[in-house]
């Protein structure tokens, strides 16, 4: 995947963590976890004191986080398909409650909608090579 981040090719910091049985956390770096890890261990990640990012899928709830994001430098928002535009609400609902950290969308996005995307404030796209920041 290509993570494309205001307008150009960035590596990516981030290290996705799931929620696997021997998915632990790593001790140092910036790290991006699913809503059900939050709501688990969210005291846990808060001390950790190195990046954090919250993948949202288009099913959850952003009002179950609202209250909580101040802790997140991330939130992704996943895209699992180009007809799914529930995640253009959530962007949208994010930057309207007051999310001012890294606004990633994840999954399958086209090329085409990169434009709405930053319109709704969405700033960066982990895509498939074929999405370009040009």
């Amino acid at each position: 995947m290509a993570l494309i981040k205001d307008g150009a090719y960035v590596d990516d910091p981030y290290t996705f963590i799931g929620d696997e049985e021997g998915d632990v956390l790593p001790t140092e770096g910036a790290v991006i976890v699913s809503l059900e890890r939050w709501k688990n261990e969210g005291d846990a990640l808060r001390a950790r004191g190195t990046g954090l990012g919250l993948l949202l899928k288009s099913s959850d709830v952003v009002d179950d986080i609202v209250g909580d994001l101040e802790a997140f430098d991330l939130i992704a928002v996943e895209f699992p398909m180009f007809k799914d535009g529930r995640g253009f609400s959530t962007g949208r609902i994010l930057r309207r409650s007051g999310f001012t950290g890294e606004l990633r969308a994840v999954g399958t996005v086209l090329r085409d909608q990169l434009a709405f995307l930053h319109r709704v404030g969405f700033n960066s796209v982990d895509a498939d090579d074929r999405v370009t920041p040009t």
